[in-house]
């Protein structure tokens, strides 16, 4: 048994990779689904389709791998975070579509407990705010709308879980409710501080805590897979959301580290170490990771928009046809034209945390067109990850907080895109030689508990630079371009 199989479902599509024992890939398959959009501001996910592509992925993986049953020691489980799942214990069978992570429906909600005065002890307790993003209002959503879905929760006869919960739900034919730390951390329920669901939010959103999964350590043992899914009972024994997932593949395991991921959103972690650093910059507190029942905390930014404005070129404006297009328009744009695009599409996250406010581009000219389309969505990426970066240098004054940034993710395949944010945070940009550093946190997570990886500090050594890009903008022209940015957002908002 030499082989990991690490399962990445994320927001557009599911993906299995599977690892050898020296932790190179050896073998993956990808598929996406369907995304559903009923109002404006609502995301939903089919949880069938979440379920069919990641074990459909996971065979085909395999499969491509030339493995038997016999070569996988474990799985790895990485998710995309806040989304919520709610389903029959009985069959298995969910009572609604899957609210993801981006979905804003509950945003009038959230404003009425931030008016009521709730949003102090929310904040105190799971180091979030009240915002849509997280599960809690999520559930409770479906719990209000779906006829007596409340009743039979009290009953017993509904299960909540995030996305990594559902799917061990079906990886173990029902024998497993369990989630780990990180992914608790995210569902405004979870008190970080006292490691427990939280019976006074639980209480203030009317949650049965009967639904709730059990919460475990990153590395523990999450259940056994049905036989007939891979040809033996397989553990689990590895389970993290996507952004901790990302911190732990870089190994970003001492305080003052910090690493940034772009996926479909960005999102940015800063290891504060056994300290749960309170921001006062509407960073989110959170826990990067758990071992042995201790956890690692984090400062985290969260950017909904990142991979996803790339999407909105090809989708929406239908400008290019494949992402691989954008950094070709990018170098062809005007440099006269400082076209800049705010991409609220679903509103800002982090620091600015506003649900309402939608996207819009400035400064165009009639000469503005799809190269400065694409130059612009880039360049909003490097700008958001700077809003996040200050904030976290000015909430952490720990040694090191932002000297390097560890960059992952699709979007940091563009050497483009990774120039422009060396240059406009005005510091390097470290990319490592495994872009799949979620995926690999999963894998090592798994590896190590079933004895096949090394440890931390030998995880640790095995981290390699692919490319190290250092900012080449000036000082002036960088500070020009980022109050242009600042203009920007604030003019977004105040429409």
């Amino acid at each position: 048994m030499t082989h990991i199989l690490a399962i990445d479902q994320g927001t557009t599509s599911s993906r299995a990779i599977i690892f050898d024992a020296d932790m190179a890939i050896k073998a993956s398959a990808q598929e996406e689904f369907p995304q559903h959009f009923p109002d404006s501001g609502w995301v939903e996910h089919d949880p069938g389709d979440l379920w069919s592509t990641t074990a459909g992925t996971c065979r085909a993986a395999i499969e491509k791998a030339g493995l038997g049953p016999d070569d996988i020691a474990a799985i790895g489980i990485t998710n995309q975070r806040e989304t919520v799942v709610v389903w029959e214990k009985d069959t298995g069978k969910p009572i609604h579509n899957a609210i993801v992570w981006q979905d804003r429906r509950t945003a009038e909600y959230c404003r009425a407990l931030r008016e009521a005065g709730h949003d102090k002890m929310i904040t105190a307790k799971t180091g979030l705010l009240a915002d849509p993003y997280f599960s809690g209002t999520k559930l409770k959503w479906i719990l209000d709308h779906v006829d007596g879905a409340r009743d039979r929760a009290r009953a017993g006869e509904l299960l909540f879980g995030t996305v990594d919960s559902f799917l061990i739900w079906k990886l173990t034919g029902s024998a497993a409710h369990v989630t780990d730390a990180t992914n608790a951390a995210r569902t405004l329920l979870y008190d970080i501080h006292k490691g427990r669901w939280s019976t006074s939010i639980c209480a203030l959103f009317d949650i049965p805590q009967e639904m709730l999964p059990e919460v475990k350590d990153c590395a523990a043992d999450f259940g056994m897979t049905r036989a007939d899914l891979f040809g033996r009972e397989v553990p689990i024994l590895g389970v993290a959301g996507d952004q901790q997932a990302a911190t732990i593949g870089q190994a970003c395991f001492e305080p003052g580290m910090l690493k940034s991921t772009y996926g479909t959103g960005c999102f940015a972690l800063l290891n504060t170490g056994e300290t749960a650093v309170t921001s006062n910059n509407r960073l989110l507190t959170t826990i990067a990771y758990q071992f042995d029942g201790k956890p690692t905390y984090a400062l985290e930014g969260s950017i909904f928009v990142a991979g996803a404005v790339v999407q909105w070129l090809r989708d929406g404006l239908k400008i290019i046809r494949e992402a691989a297009e954008t950094q070709p328009l990018a170098e062809k744009a005007d440099p006269h034209q400082n076209v800049v695009l705010v991409p609220a599409f679903v509103g800002l996250g982090a620091p600015y945390w506003n649900a309402e406010c939608r996207g819009a581009v400035f400064g165009l000219t009639r000469n503005s067109g799809p190269q400065e389309y694409a130059k612009a969505a880039l360049e909003s990426v490097g700008y958001q990850t700077r809003d996040l970066l200050e904030a976290m240098q000015a909430d952490w004054q720990g040694e090191g907080a932002g000297a390097t940034l560890r960059v992952d993710g699709g979007m940091s395949a563009s050497d483009w895109a990774m120039q422009f944010l060396s240059d406009i945070i005005g510091a390097p940009v470290d990319r490592p030689q495994v872009l799949e550093t979620t995926a690999l946190g999963a894998a090592w997570l798994a590896g190590q508990r079933a004895g096949l990886y090394p440890d931390q500090d030998g995880f640790s050594k095995s981290w390699a630079l692919e490319q190290q890009f250092a900012p080449k903008m000036d000082a002036p022209d960088r500070d020009q371009k980022y109050a242009a940015w600042k203009r920007a957002v604030a003019a977004t908002m105040s429409f």
